[in-house]
């Protein structure tokens, strides 16, 4: 596994990233989880919430370059810091004006365990809190290393959702505690260390079924992509947003698919599958954010 690993993070590297012909100024790098790669509720790769402020920043004529090749699926804060530490990430970074980070989510939830079909939820307190504060200080250490190898970048630290909403409704407090206390760290780290925070928890609710229409799985749609994007931009620049007539046709690439796409890749390297033209990055493929 660890060797197909190695070989899905050099084959979809190549394809991590779009240059704009354009007289645009802005070089956004997006850093973090499967939220920032794009992943859908159904173990596939497709737009997400980066993808879509970059197809708007290109729109407005703002965009000159655009990647999420170091966004990658299960990623918690701890593997996001170890990432703009590698040489690999402050190369891709050193030029950049605009960086959004998604991380912290995969060290709380998986701490939780989920039953979808009682929809019933657990998960200890103890390890809970570690996970948390391992949080505070990553994240923290996550826009300080931003910061000393991007220092023109504006930083946006995006908040995260309530994950849970096809729970029983007895079971969704506790969990709610817990990720209201994971946003309220993210928003006093931002702050604190010069970024800004990118509140999406409201947007959703507790209730977002039709945003994240699976119950085993914590991704959301396109149109929750959407959500989050809006929630960027009203930080960004109140009067751009994304409309749902923006959004572009569903164009899904399984995991499958680019676990095949690699075989192919080791044979040709101008072989490609379905949409790869339009992926961008993929690493582990852990069932979290």
């Amino acid at each position: 596994m660890k060797k197909w690993l190695c070989t899905l993070i050099i084959l979809f590297i190549s394809f991590g990233s779009i240059t704009v012909d354009a007289k645009g100024t802005e070089v956004y790098i997006a850093l973090g989880d499967s939220l920032a790669a794009g992943q859908t509720p159904n173990r596939a790769i497709d737009t997400g919430y980066t993808d879509l402020i970059a197809q708007k920043l290109t729109r407005t004529g703002q965009l000159a370059y655009y990647t999420k090749a170091l966004a990658y699926p299960g990623y918690t804060t701890a593997d996001v810091l170890a990432k703009v530490k590698t040489d690999e990430a402050k190369e891709t970074l050193k030029n950049a004006t605009l960086v959004t980070i998604s991380a912290g989510a995969n060290d709380l939830l998986q701490m939780v365990q989920v039953n979808s079909t009682s929809g019933s939820i657990a998960y200890q307190q103890i390890p809970a809190d570690f996970a948390l504060n391992n949080v505070r200080k990553n994240i923290e250490q996550i826009i300080t290393e931003v910061q000393a190898t991007a220092p023109k970048a504006k930083i946006y630290v995006m908040g995260y959702y309530f994950a849970y909403p096809h729970v029983r409704a007895s079971q969704k407090e506790g969990i709610k505690k817990e990720l209201d206390r994971l946003h309220t760290i993210l928003k006093t780290q931002s702050e604190i260390n010069g970024a800004t925070y990118v509140s999406v928890e409201e947007s959703f609710g507790v209730n977002a079924t039709t945003l994240l229409p699976n119950p085993a799985d914590v991704h959301p749609t396109m149109e929750g992509y959407r959500v989050m994007a809006n929630a960027f931009f009203k930080q960004y620049n109140n009067g751009i947003f994304v409309t749902q007539s923006e959004l572009p046709a569903p164009n899904p690439i399984t995991f499958e698919q680019i676990l095949n796409a690699t075989n192919d890749q080791m044979k040709s390297p101008v072989a490609r599958s379905k949409g790869m033209d339009n992926y961008y990055s993929l690493t582990e493929m852990k069932p979290l954010i």
